[in-house]
């Protein structure tokens, strides 16, 4: 796995090439396989980014408000549209969607239908998107759980910390700092936190 910037995450999976939220991608790699987008914000869905990874035959999962966004890039055929709390096999991958959105906050709300992802590979995956610590997230069952912890638009450390608190993972990796909001000490407290309850890996970005 690895992280960019933000929540763009890559993870290999049978030889295939997975991104999610792709940002601040560091080259033209057009290696892309499978593009996850959770929502719309210009650090989650980055037409200039996709175009860096993006090959002929990669498809693309996105949120419902994003499909006129996309057609303008992929053939309709790469592209799947989701909505929060459903499942999906895209291929071999079998998937589920999760509610995204914040309790207190205007920025990410219930009603726009944005998601977080749960990917069944060779590990259980959840890729939060950016939410707060809702109910409807508080009994995923997975293996590694991304989450956010820079506060501001989403969770911060500590609320995320609760959430793994209550998921229980075999690894936390915090996104969603360094970049807009929240520093790499909000990384340093989150595994603090969580010190003997969970693996905490922290990535270089």
């Amino acid at each position: 796995m690895q992280l960019f910037a933000q929540s763009a995450l890559k993870v290999d999976y049978n030889g295939k090439n997975i991104y999610f939220d792709p940002f601040k991608i560091n080259n033209n790699f057009h290696d892309a396989d499978y593009i996850f987008i959770t929502h719309s914000h210009y650090d989650h869905f980055s037409k200039e980014d996709i175009l860096k990874i993006k090959k002929d035959n990669t498809k693309i999962i996105i949120p419902n408000d994003l499909y006129k966004e996309v057609i303008s890039i992929f053939d309709d055929t790469n592209i799947k549209n989701v909505e929060p709390d459903s499942e999906y096999i895209i291929d071999d991958i079998k998937f589920k969607t999760t509610y995204a959105y914040n309790i207190n906050k205007k920025f990410h709300q219930k009603e726009f239908g944005w998601v977080g992802y749960i990917l069944y590979l060779d590990n259980i995956l959840y890729v939060a998107g950016d939410t707060d610590n809702i109910k409807e997230i508080n009994n995923i069952k997975c293996d590694i759980a991304c989450v956010p912890i820079g506060g501001t638009y989403t969770m911060n450390y500590m609320e995320a910390a609760d959430l793994i608190r209550s998921i229980k993972p075999k690894v936390a990796i915090p996104i969603h700092y360094k970049t807009v909001v929240g520093s790499e000490l909000d990384a340093l407290n989150f595994k603090n936190e969580l010190e003997n309850e969970c693996e905490v890996k922290i990535f270089e970005f």
